[in-house]
């Protein structure tokens, strides 16, 4: 998958695409389900699949200080579009500026004329341009206009499910992971460089690996059964092995620590991977995080939460593959 920042310059090879519009925080099944269809209308046309988003999130834009909210980094949602299946990613830059571009100016300037779209597909209730004035019936009104393709997917549903961010939001702040990765339609992790943090842990006898989570929404605080995805040894670092562990999300408060952490203990495991790219998929909620009165209380309520995640981790439906990576094909 190749990536823009522009939209300006393009090459020729690009251009001609059937373009899928939208933000795709988390990536869940709903998304999956609109960029699907833009999959098929490609295939039919025998051209490419582009999807065109933002960076950063317009609601961030906006108002920097709100605290985080998103399911996916744009490195992780990069990946999870590659895998999916996707040409061309465009990332545009929201700035001021591209805040106050009128809705019909973006589809016939920039979708249009720079782009070269010959096909758009959006959900039902995407909305863009300057005051979000533009809207699926701006763009069927648009696309008779100017003659282009548009196909617009209604609310995708499971029984009374609808697949929103918003949705998985409530449920990741619940703890419900595993719920999570049902609607998702992927395990939900972290993606980030492994940190060196005040290796308090190695002198308990619990290791642990250090990840940031800012950027990221919260999960409830608490301790999770986890899999960390490390790169291995093929070409491009692409084999990756998946070892098992325990991890902690929250401030450590018996330790009187304010900053949130994500700190992942690893099942006999003793390698050096600081600074090495790593996923955490996050796989059951064990318990929520509490103080303990010492080291020693602090070590056995670890050894028993390394007892369940074990546990937890050798059911069937809960090993990594009982969730592939969705792909297009899928859908197709």
């Amino acid at each position: 998958m190749k990536i823009f920042r522009h939209y300006t310059n393009l090459p020729d090879a690009c251009k001609g695409s059937v373009i899928v519009l939208g933000n795709f925080d988390g990536f869940h099944k709903g998304h999956q389900k609109v960029i699907a269809e833009g999959g098929r209308v490609a295939r039919d046309m025998r051209t490419t699949l582009s999807v065109l988003t933002v960076e950063p999130h317009p609601r961030l834009f906006f108002n920097p200080e709100q605290p985080d909210f998103r399911l996916t980094s744009f490195r992780t949602k990069a990946h999870l579009m590659e895998q999916f299946g996707v040409d061309f990613l465009f990332t545009l830059p929201f700035d001021r500026d591209f805040s106050r571009i009128l809705a019909q100016d973006f589809v016939t300037e920039i979708l249009l004329k720079e782009i070269g779209a010959l096909h758009v597909v959006v959900g039902y209730d995407y909305r863009f341009g300057a005051g979000r004035g533009g809207g699926a019936e701006v763009l069927s009104w648009l696309s008779e206009m100017e003659q282009f393709g548009l196909t617009i997917v209604e609310r995708v549903m499971e029984g009374d499910h609808i697949y929103s961010s918003t949705n998985i939001r409530h449920s990741l702040r619940e703890g419900q992971v595993r719920i999570v990765a049902d609607r998702l339609g992927h395990w939900w992790h972290v993606e980030d460089h492994v940190r060196k943090g005040d290796q308090r842990g190695r002198t308990i006898g619990f290791p642990t690996a250090n990840l940031s989570m800012e950027g990221y929404i919260k999960p409830k605080f608490g301790v999770y059964a986890v899999r960390m995805l490390i790169p291995g040894g093929g070409p491009g670092g692409r084999e990756e092995r998946i070892l098992d562990g325990v991890a902690n999300v929250g401030r450590r408060p018996t330790f009187n620590k304010k900053d949130v952490t994500l700190e992942v203990h690893l099942f006999d495991f003793e390698e050096d991977i600081y600074e090495m790219p790593v996923k955490v998929e996050f796989v059951e909620f064990i318990r929520e995080e509490r103080k303990f009165d010492g080291l020693e209380a602090l070590k056995a309520q670890i050894a028993q939460d390394c007892d369940v995640a074990r546990k937890l981790l050798a059911k069937p439906e809960n090993q990594h593959d009982f969730i592939p990576p969705p792909r297009l094909e899928d859908y197709l």
